[in-house]
């Protein structure tokens, strides 16, 4: 399936007097239809980036669940999940906030330039300066972490009990590094074009490759079977999207417009990369710092604390979903120089993606026991597992707001394409206060303390990107802002629904004995009382979802997504 856009024609020019009437009325219809091409186009892209996204989550989770029955919780999962800090870095930066960060408002520049009659085609000039630096670049650094397997494990978690173990974990993981750059960079091309099935499909490969290694292999290798499935993962990932990339690589360019001056075109910047890979670095320190400190809590404590974030982000990633669709277009309006676009598209996202994790957020904090028991309670996973792993996931959770809040802000700061280092500066801030009360909470709180930390650095985060993009901040006029007491108000709303529904969750949640019959009842308290509450105080992000469900559910009864 190929989600396909619709062309939205760019600003008129010329004052009302100039234009006869049957032509501005002609104009004003044309106008609205394309607005709505455009909302229909989104939708379509919106639920084939959630379906896949949500199928993808729940391998994830058959990958955990996988990981936890086969090896536990124990010093030989710390192992690997030391060695998945590779991975989870590639992920990052090459994926979800580096690459796409730097390419997307670059390959939507170049498609911008080319609808306008550009001489040449500016997106196969795009592809033929930097995809292959990138991949000698991702090669050499693959090779170095390879190499320095032992060492990176001692800085990593100098406390752990096999170090052997996970350095040859990482050495198998390394070759995610240009794996996950290849991925990316198909990803951010192919998302420009909006073209939306194989980037949201990388995930079900992925997590698909490392199930199927770990039952293969498992019995063995022991837990170097995962590792092997995360390299085998990362090339599954590429494949799903080579043949869609080469389609519009190779497709005939569209003739020229007559659309007026061509926009100029501007090189993927130096300093652009470098600001972004910095701050993706530094959002992924929060790794790192929980990682070095659990290892010297006794055994198991990075695997609880593993656990507890895959399914506490859980919210946050389909949350996210919305603004990894919108992105190409705040992007592409931004290339053309319509900001009042681009802001409002950005201030609707942030609505309705913080209203959305405020739900997940909900849920997670009110069944966290239940749904721990659910999923990994089995095999080597024993009672004190889950009751530890659902303590972690509750606080855990509360910093998911901040999470999503700093995932959508970022893209607002390169989404024109330039370089900018606030972001970086943002970010040190939150790692500084992770670091700091992580430390000061460690050794009362244990792993709870650390999760305590991450909640509350990356909730400082948020509010430093909010308040850099507010308003006449910005001195460049193409750059994007947004208005930030406006935003503010919009999310006191769900904030206030979402405390008074997971106390009220919660307390159903813990009434039966079941965790089947607490979990169904924790979810649908949850809802009832969130979603009214949210309406009823006004919440914008509410309402734009509803609508937006009942567009999806009216298309997919007339079979329109077929």
């Amino acid at each position: 399936m190929t989600v396909r856009p619709s062309h939205t024609p760019g600003p008129t020019t010329g004052g009302a007097a100039t234009v006869p009437p049957a032509r501005a009325a002609a104009t004003a219809a044309e106008g609205a239809e394309a607005t709505s091409a455009s909302r229909k186009f989104l939708a379509r892209a919106t639920l084939v980036t959630a379906a896949l996204s949500i199928a993808g989550s729940l391998l994830g989770l058959v990958r955990d669940q996988a990981l936890a029955r086969l090896f536990g919780a124990g010093s030989d999962t710390d192992a690997f999940l030391v060695a998945w800090t590779v991975p989870e870095f590639a992920a990052t930066l090459l994926i979800e906030d580096g690459l796409a960060l730097v390419l997307v408002p670059a390959f939507s520049l170049a498609l911008a330039r080319r609808s306008r009659g550009a001489a040449g085609d500016p997106v196969r000039a795009l592809v033929a300066s930097t995809l292959p630096r990138l991949c000698l670049a991702l090669a050499a650094v693959a090779a170095l972490v390879a190499g320095g397997a032992p060492y990176l494990v001692r800085v990593l978690a100098p406390g752990l009990p096999d170090p052997r173990l996970a350095a040859d974990c990482t050495r198998l993981t390394a070759t995610c590094v240009l794996a996950f750059g290849l991925a990316g960079y198909c990803s951010a091309a192919l998302r420009a074009h909006r073209r939306f099935f194989a980037p949201a499909a990388i995930y079900v490969a992925y997590n698909a490759g490392i199930v199927a290694a770990m039952f293969l292999f498992g019995a063995r290798w022991g837990v170097r079977s995962a590792a092997v499935g995360v390299a085998a993962g990362g090339l599954l990932m590429v494949a799903v999207q080579v043949p869609s990339l080469w389609r519009q690589l190779t497709s005939r360019r569209p003739a020229p417009r007559p659309a007026g001056e061509d926009i100029e075109p501007r090189p993927v910047q130096v300093a652009l990369v470098a600001a972004v890979l910095l701050f993706a670095l530094c959002r992924q320190s929060q790794v790192l710092v929980e990682r070095f400190l659990a290892s010297t809590l006794p055994a198991g404590a990075i695997s609880h604390l593993n656990y507890a974030q895959k399914v506490a982000q859980i919210p946050m990633t389909l949350s996210l979903m919305l603004c990894t669709v919108t992105f190409p277009v705040v992007s592409r309006a931004l290339a053309e120089g319509d900001t009042e676009r681009a802001r409002s598209r950005v201030e609707r996202d942030l609505a309705l993606a913080s209203c959305l994790v405020l739900l997940g957020m909900c849920t997670v904090v009110a069944c966290a026991p239940q749904i721990t028991e659910l999923l990994f309670q089995r095999g080597a996973f024993t009672a004190d597992d889950t009751a530890a792993t659902a303590d972690v996931m509750r606080v855990y959770a509360l910093g998911l707001l901040g999470q999503t809040l700093v995932g959508a802000l970022v893209r607002g700061y390169f989404s024109a394409g330039r370089p900018s280092w606030y972001p970086v500066g943002a970010m040190t801030a939150g790692i500084a206060v992770t670091s700091w009360v992580g430390a000061a909470t460690v050794t009362p709180w244990g792993v709870a303390g650390i999760a305590a930390a991450n909640a509350l650095g990356i909730t400082v985060t948020a509010a430093v990107l909010l308040a850099g993009l507010r308003a006449g901040r910005q001195s460049d006029p193409h750059s994007l802002s947004i208005r930030v007491r406006r935003v503010l108000a919009e999310l006191s709303r769900p904030v206030r629904a979402a405390i008074v529904a997971t106390v009220a969750g919660a307390f159903v949640a813990s009434r039966p004995d079941s965790p089947v019959t607490g979990l169904a009842a924790g979810c649908l308290t949850v809802i009832a009382v969130f979603v009214p509450l949210t309406w009823a105080l006004g919440d914008q992000g509410c309402a734009s979802a509803l609508r937006s469900v009942r567009t999806v559910t009216r298309r997919l009864t007339h079979g329109r997504f077929r």
